[in-house]
């Protein structure tokens, strides 16, 4: 199975930091950035090629990166004049990740989640939720492990998941979130889900940035 980072975003809410660095060269621990940790877990889970989207300040994550052979992997790169959301990134990158389903993860978290344990999705999706976020932010429910649009206990979307991209069939390449093609296949039973309890965070401010470098490398 191939893996895509999304990792074009301009990193907005980091904004005096990012004007200079995108958010994926953000140092966590050490010398070991946000998108070194994603690497080093995609090789760890046996992921042997990784498509990483790039838009602000994508030279940069080009030359840290380079053709990823330093993590055991097989890096290219799907680059966006201007960014495209998440579900335009991952559409202008189909041809490089071919037809087969793909793990999709955005390269601003930081978790524990053992991605090893992802399989191809029973529908066109299988999203990984969690409730960091209160129930009135949430963006979906589980119900016999398949995600809807509806229902008390609402979970937010942990920006992990795997794609058919069967997903993206007939839609045009243009700028739009990955949740505007979710949200018509949940309703027709097309996505599974699960609930993870781990290790997570957003990168979004300097202060969670602080917390994650409490935790030990893994």
């Amino acid at each position: 199975m191939k893996a895509m980072l999304l990792a074009a975003g301009y990193g907005r809410r980091l904004n005096a930091v990012t004007k200079t660095q995108p958010k994926p060269l953000l140092k966590v621990h050490g010398d070991n950035t946000l998108i070194d940790y994603h690497l080093h877990n995609l090789a760890k889970a046996g992921i042997r090629e990784c498509v990483i989207n790039v838009s602000h300040l994508s030279h940069l994550i080009q030359t840290h990166v380079g053709d990823g052979k330093r993590y055991g992997l097989n890096v290219v790169y799907s680059v966006e004049d201007t960014p495209l959301e998440t579900g335009g990134g991952v559409k202008k990158a189909l041809p490089l990740l071919g037809p087969n389903p793909f793990i999709v993860i955005s390269a601003d978290i930081w978790c524990n989640y053992p991605l090893q344990q992802l399989s191809a999705p029973k529908g066109l999706a299988h999203l990984v939720l969690n409730d960091r976020l209160p129930a009135t932010q949430g963006d979906f429910a589980l119900q016999d492990d398949f995600v809807c649009t509806y229902g008390c206990n609402k979970l937010n979307y942990a920006g992990i998941s795997v794609l058919r991209p069967e997903l993206f069939t007939d839609i045009p390449e243009h700028t739009f979130r990955l949740m505007d093609v979710w949200r018509p296949a949940c309703k027709k039973g097309l996505v599974s889900g699960e609930y993870y309890s781990g290790l997570w965070f957003n990168v979004g401010d300097m202060r969670t940035l602080k917390q994650i470098r409490r935790y030990p490398l893994t």
